[in-house]
């Protein structure tokens, strides 16, 4: 098959974007695949012919690794040649739909957020994942907190309810996040009113909605769900401080166990709660959702991930794995329910 598999863009995730996006592309060609990796944003400034699929290039050849911090979306904005508001870029809509699909290694906003799905959705464009509605549904935290709540679906509790953003009334030590943010990107463990305030002063930075969360100690988790079915449930420990951006990312920050070695009841039952968190928020094809457990051996479901990360350390491929599937299998196994999708 032709198959663009879009990444970068203009979210925080730019970088942890591109190293899915990267290995996303070369297990398609390993796999058979006429694939293309291409820039959102910046796009393809070259001919687009008619065999531009069947062409021997590298299209991952100046793709580097992921930094220890968010990228500088400014800089990246003065690197399009033709200076756009435009958000795609050049020629992407056009090879977009020359391709058979239209794999999203995005992540983040104008990603992640349903914007590009509706987008392609009018021009006939067709993509692996989850639809607009869904998208945005899960990319919005506190939209997403709302709809556990009445699904009965276990989550920290929103600290913020009742307080009129007085910060002398909440619980110490909370969890303040940017609403619609991603790869713990604006998101601050506090311990008392000043940290509080200054964590919404840098949350501020990303976007003007926060979500201020009860503080879960414990254990983290992970649950990949693919096809409506739950794989291995995966535990991340990071060596020091937090699972954030660094942790996430930089490999020897944090030790990942697959299948984690928890209680196969409690297991059982956290994959279940996964599959309702897919049901609830109406999201197709794949997702993976992240759990707390607390030192009672509760768990909290904090957030659902559309676009699951694609990285050498991403869990989606590391649960994959626990059930045999490879890398190369996984990415197929995407394309293919995928296109499920528009048959159905």
């Amino acid at each position: 098959m032709k198959i663009v598999v879009l990444a970068g863009g203009l979210s925080t995730e730019r970088d942890v974007s591109f190293v899915s996006g990267m290995q996303v592309y070369k297990a398609l060609k390993r796999k058979g695949h006429q694939a293309i990796l291409m820039d959102v944003f910046l796009g393809y400034d070259g001919d687009v012919t008619e065999d531009i699929f069947e062409k021997d290039y590298d299209w991952a050849a100046d793709i580097g690794a992921i930094s220890e911090s968010d990228p500088d979306i400014a800089k990246v904005k003065a690197l399009r040649k033709d200076q756009s508001e435009n958000f795609f870029g050049p020629n992407v809509i056009d090879l977009c739909q020359k391709a058979d699909i239209v794999f999203l290694a995005l992540h983040g906003a104008n990603g992640e957020d349903g914007k590009i799905q509706a987008a392609f959705d009018l021009l006939g464009i067709k993509y692996t994942g989850t639809g607009y509605k869904s998208s945005a549904l899960a990319i919005d935290k506190e939209i997403t907190k709302q709809l556990f709540v009445r699904n009965n679906i276990p989550t920290p509790k929103d600290l913020l309810e009742g307080t009129n953003g007085d910060a002398s009334a909440l619980e110490y030590p909370c969890v303040v996040k940017v609403c619609c943010g991603g790869s713990s990107v604006g998101v601050y463990i506090v311990k008392n009113e000043a940290e509080y305030k200054e964590a919404v002063k840098q949350a501020g930075k990303y976007e003007g909605r926060i979500l201020v969360e009860r503080y879960i100690k414990g254990r983290e988790f992970s649950v990949g769900v693919v096809d409506g079915k739950a794989l291995p449930v995966i535990e991340i420990a990071p060596i020091k401080g937090f699972y954030d951006y660094k942790n996430k990312y930089q490999a020897g920050s944090a030790i990942e166990t697959c299948p984690a070695d928890i209680d196969a009841t409690i297991a059982k039952v956290m994959g279940g709660v996964a599959e309702r968190v897919v049901a609830a928020l109406g999201i197709e094809t794949y997702a993976r959702m992240d759990f707390m457990m607390d030192e009672q051996n509760q768990f909290y479901c904090l957030e659902a991930n559309t676009l699951p990360g694609m990285t050498p350390t991403s869990l989606l491929p590391q649960e994959a794995a626990a059930v045999g599937v490879s890398f190369d299998e996984l990415c197929e196994w995407i394309v293919r329910i995928s296109l499920n999708k528009y048959q159905n």
